[in-house]
């Protein structure tokens, strides 16, 4: 037997979604960045397109699939690191990201190689560029002609490059300097100069002399300098030793070979230290690399072992003792941002390419704006023709109806902006589309359990009996038909890309919040009026179900003649 719909107490249901809605938008205004409005994606906003080339150590074209492997991590740190309305596409050997809003710098960073290694110091020394010197002589072979060092600048972030020193030490040998066509004329490439100082094996020969030599040819080559692309990049060789920059430029380094690689990495992440007062990167090794970090700890007490990102040293700390258990910390001059970014990157793994950031452009929204408008003016119009047809159908009904689609959309909004804040989630044109359509479903529900309740009037129930009853049979079809719509959303979001994906996801959070709207709102409201005492409320003709009730009283009134017995006849 149904319960009464007076033991459904409709008042606690009720409080219980405000309460939801008012816990919602106590985050949406006091927590954040305190705007209360959804992010918007480019085509709503416009953004930032940034054109990454692709470069390899010879100076040929990248293979396809070095492509298609660098396009796919970077749409993993994409969605690893929260940057939401992400475009990334390939253009020949480009990879181009279009980012919404001002996240220009966020999408350069996500081309980052984000190469990490391990290796031990060998030296360190101040780094005091010299002045650019002009007139140099020429390079040997070459009696008469005058050419000025070149150098080639170094990597974002303080990575080094070499290039012709300005003064060769005695023994050395100078080297030509880089040339942006040597690799179409045979010479050699920019990589492979930085390597013929920077990753010389002298450096970390037995014979002190000649490592004295090749470090101090290669500390003078190096010129740190800042927003500059370093060759070495993603390019150096682990096996091999390596002069690079660190601490924000201030330090020049002589580096071991790389005796464990980043990739036994397993996990990253980013914090604060509370005792040191900094930003830190907490990383987990894999049990290869937690058995390499844990022996070379512990054979070199006292040495300083030096992160290396992309040629750049992040930290290089003096090692305190044994470090066993798998985990380690890289510390340094972070902000929270940096901290964040570096450990993101390293979770996500490193790009099988080098790329120069080598276009950035501000993409306009007026055509994603005029295509909004249009969009809210058809959701708009399809709202009143819903509001209109539940009034004239439904009449009390179809005010609860309008009532319940606007508590639908309280919810929506404070869920779309705290999404944004929380995973990143942009709101485009696919979007409003999925919401437009959301509108639809939800309004489906309410008509679904109406028509259950004329069903059970037309079996000659009252309204107030027929609420329960109605209310039993009518949601299972209402959960059956969200299921199958959210389904189809999930479904859609796991197969598809870009914009489509946002409008699964779009239009499986409507489901979602469909089901809470109907179950607090909607049915607490039908049971209210169910019970009250008001003759206006209670009148069937004010409720559209007048019709309803007359049919189920002419059914009764052919039905009692018929089950009559005639004592003449019997």
């Amino acid at each position: 037997m149904a319960p009464s719909a007076g033991h459904l107490r409709p008042g606690r249901y009720l409080a219980f979604f405000a309460l939801i809605v008012v816990a919602l938008y106590a985050l949406v205004f006091f927590t954040g960045d305190g705007k209360p409005t959804p992010k918007l994606g480019i085509d709503l906003q416009g953004g930032t397109r940034v054109t990454l080339t692709a470069r390899t150590p010879d100076g040929g074209q990248p293979s396809r699939d070095q492509l298609n492997q660098a396009r796919q991590i970077i749409e993993t740190r994409v969605n690893g690191i929260g940057v939401g309305g992400t475009n990334v596409v390939l253009d020949g050997s480009n990879v181009v990201i279009t980012v919404p809003g001002e996240q220009g710098d966020e999408a350069k960073n996500l081309g980052r190689t984000a190469k990490l290694g391990f290796r031990q110091v060998i030296t360190s020394v101040p780094n005091a560029p010299a002045a650019p010197q002009q007139g140099q002589p020429g390079a040997p072979g070459k009696p008469g002609s005058s050419t000025a060092p070149s150098s080639s600048p170094a990597k974002p972030g303080g990575g080094g490059a070499a290039g012709a020193p300005a003064q060769q030490p005695p023994g050395s040998t100078p080297s030509a300097p880089p040339s942006s066509s040597a690799a179409g004329t045979g010479g050699p490439t920019p990589v492979e100069q930085a390597r013929k100082l920077r990753q010389n094996p002298d450096l970390t020969s037995t014979d002190q002399a000649k490592a004295q030599a090749a470090q101090q040819a290669a500390l003078s080559a190096l010129v740190c300098a800042p927003n500059e692309p370093d060759p070495l990049e993603g390019n150096d060789l682990p096996n091999q030793p390596l002069v690079a920059c660190g601490d924000k430029d201030a330090t020049k380094y002589v580096l071991g070979p790389e005796f464990l690689p980043g990739t036994e990495i397993s996990d990253a992440n980013s914090g604060y230290d509370q005792t040191k007062g900094q930003w830190m990167v907490d990383l987990n090794f894999k049990a290869g690399g937690s058995k390499t970090w844990g022996d070379f700890t512990s054979a070199n007490v006292g040495k300083q072992a030096a992160f290396v990102l992309d040629t750049d040293v992040v930290s290089a700390p003096t090692i305190q003792g044994a470090i066993l258990g798998g985990q380690t910390q890289i510390t340094g001059q972070f902000n929270q941002s940096d901290a964040k970014n570096l450990a993101d990157i390293l979770k996500y793994g490193s790009l099988p390419l080098s790329f120069d950031s080598s276009d950035a452009t501000t993409v306009s929204a007026t055509l994603g704006l005029a295509s909004l408008q249009a969009g809210l003016i058809a959701g708009a119009i399809g709202l009143f023709v819903v509001f209109v047809y539940c009034l004239f159908y439904y009449r009390l009904l179809g005010i609860l109806t309008i009532l319940s689609l606007g508590m639908a959309g309280l919810l929506v909004y404070a869920t779309l902006v705290l999404l944004g804040r929380w995973i990143g989630y942009t709101l485009d044109l696919a979007g409003v589309a999925g919401l437009i359509i959301a509108i639809g479903i939800t309004a489906d529900s309410f008509v679904i359990y109406f028509e259950r309740l004329k069903d059970e009037i037309r079996e000659g129930r009252t309204f107030r009996s027929a609420v329960p009853r109605g209310w039993t049979r009518a949601r299972r079809t209402i959960l059956a038909s969200d299921a199958v719509s959210f389904l189809a959303a999930a479904i859609l979001y796991l197969i598809a890309v870009g914009d489509v994906q946002g409008f699964a996801f779009t239009l499986g959070m409507s489901t979602v919040l469909d089901l809470v709207v109907v179950y607090l709102v909607t049915h607490p409201l039908v049971a209210l009026v169910s019970t009250s005492k008001s003759p206006f409320l209670s009148n069937p003709r004010h409720l559209g179900l007048g019709s309803v009730q007359r049919l189920s009283a002419q059914r009764k009134a052919t039905r009692r003649p018929a089950g009559r017995t005639n004592p003449k006849e019997a």
